[in-house]
């Protein structure tokens, strides 16, 4: 029962976040679901429930993509994803992990100090690079997008939509890259079939919350999931 309330307090608040903002369910979910399932089992369920999420909003959100921007977003990560197999593979993740974790810290202040950068085409392209190296090495697509939105003062509605579009893309790679190369199981989709109750309550919320929070608030939120994201990755590897 204990397991049960836990899987239904996770699917629902990572729901919520990820429609509200356009990131954060593999933040939220990813170290919570780990307690619950082996790691190839929960990094299957949050790549399909993530997929749920973006697929069921893409339609509401279209009109606040930056098509140019998302185009440049994918073609980095093409150049990406390999990069971070061949960075898995060759170092330690402990060292990997640590200085992602850092470097996140140190930005995310940078942020808060309100150093911003000026974007580009070509930035755009990095962006989309750094996406698609951090999802094959650590699993972590959303941090790199983060900090390059925050750090261009990106309002919250081309965000998200973007985000979540560019997600239907990694996402969808990565889930593929999952089953031919891990495997999958009956349970993981039983599992994921299980939350998906709770992500159609979590997209209702997450749009009301979405409404709600002004451009302040919601720059706030970033800094704060970046910020739980490097501490959550350094404490995971001391």
């Amino acid at each position: 029962m204990e397991s049960i309330v836990l899987f239904t307090v996770i699917i629902l608040v990572a729901s919520l976040l990820q429609t509200s903002t356009g990131f954060g369910f593999s933040i939220m979910a990813t170290p919570f679901l780990l307690l619950l399932f082996e790691p190839r089992e929960a990094i299957q369920i949050n790549l399909i429930l993530s997929l749920v999420i973006s697929a069921s909003l893409i339609m509401k959100i279209r009109q606040d993509i930056e098509i140019g921007v998302l185009k440049r977003f994918i073609m980095g990560s093409l150049a990406g994803l390999p990069v971070g197999i061949i960075t898995f593979l060759m170092l330690d993740m402990t060292l990997l992990k640590l200085g992602v974790s850092v470097l996140i810290l140190v930005l995310t202040v940078l942020l808060t100090l309100n150093f911003r950068i000026r974007g580009s085409q070509k930035r755009d392209l990095a962006a989309g690079g750094l996406s698609g190296a951090f999802t094959t090495s650590i699993g972590m697509p959303g941090p790199p997008l983060l900090l390059y939105f925050s750090g261009t003062d990106t309002i919250k509605e081309k965000l998200r939509g973007t985000t979540l579009a560019f997600y239907l893309w990694i996402y969808a790679i990565s889930l593929i890259i999952q089953i031919v190369f891990a495997g999958t199981s009956a349970e993981i989709w039983k599992s994921s079939a299980a939350g998906l109750p709770f992500v159609i309550v979590g997209l209702f919320l997450g749009q009301i919350l979405f409404r709600w929070i002004n451009q302040e608030l919601f720059r706030k939120l970033t800094y704060i999931l970046l910020f739980f994201t490097g501490v959550y990755l350094f404490l995971q590897q001391i």
